[in-house]
């Protein structure tokens, strides 16, 4: 934890007014930005692949990307949509 402290208050003056918004980037530049990334379209991949199993596309790939691996979970647990009622075929025209 010093270790974490120490890299973000370095070059950071506590008494400057802007010394949050250094802290903050600093913080912000030990993410591993790349790697959340991918993570993340992972998720989405495979919520788009349970969502298409379920009948359900569009709602795996949004679940996915807001609750991640949890987003899953919500796909596979609401039922299948019912088929849309289709009317019967008109009757064709007979030529005279």
């Amino acid at each position: 934890m010093e270790q974490w402290l120490d890299k973000a208050m370095q070059g950071v003056d506590p008494d400057s007014p802007d010394a949050f918004l250094h802290i903050f980037m600093n913080l912000m530049g030990m993410v591993p930005w790349a790697a959340l990334f991918w993570w993340n379209v992972a998720f989405v991949a495979v919520g788009a692949l349970i969502g298409w199993w379920r009948g359900r596309l569009l709602e795996g790939i949004v679940w996915a990307a807001v609750l991640g691996p949890l987003g899953w979970i919500v796909v596979s647990l609401r039922p299948r949509p019912k088929p849309a009622a289709v009317p019967p075929p008109l009757p064709r025209k007979h030529r005279t």
